[in-house]
């Protein structure tokens, strides 16, 4: 059975109001504790990339707003990959280890969720949803 959660991801710096807008992730089970939670989402972000990746355009072209929303973040691109699929059990690996690091924090509602084997407080969501929050507090993250 899917289980739909809502996540916002914030960068360190400057951000435009639509960048904070919760996006809908449907997974696979209801995650019961942070490793979970970031086991879920990595897993469905890796499917998503995978198949993105190949599905190729014969010509990729970037409108003045995509230019300027990738120049404020920093990084202008076309987005386009290849080569090889993305492990995602090696993802997993690596968000868990930058969660341990401290390279991001994770938020449900207001309260932190600080360890990996903390359990996710369901009932702290407003209006029958819990929103996740992300927030990437080094530069060299890549994301």
């Amino acid at each position: 059975m899917a289980y739909t959660i809502y996540a916002r991801m914030k960068r360190v710096g400057k951000q435009k109001k639509e960048d904070l807008l919760p996006v809908a992730f449907e997974l696979g089970k209801k995650p019961d504790t942070v490793r979970e939670l970031l086991t879920e989402l990595v897993r469905l972000s890796v499917r998503q990339y995978n198949e993105r990746k190949d599905e190729g355009q014969v010509l990729s072209y970037l409108t003045k707003e995509e230019i300027s929303g990738q120049a404020a973040a920093g990084k202008v691109s076309f987005g386009l990959r290849g080569g090889n699929d993305a492990d995602p059990e090696k993802a997993v690996d690596n968000a868990v280890q930058c969660f341990e690091d401290g390279i991001y924090r994770v938020f449900a509602g207001e309260e932190e969720l600080t360890g990996l084997e903390q359990a996710v407080p369901w009932g702290a969501g407003e209006e029958g949803k819990l929103v996740f929050t992300f927030i990437r507090l080094t530069m060299l993250s890549g994301w």
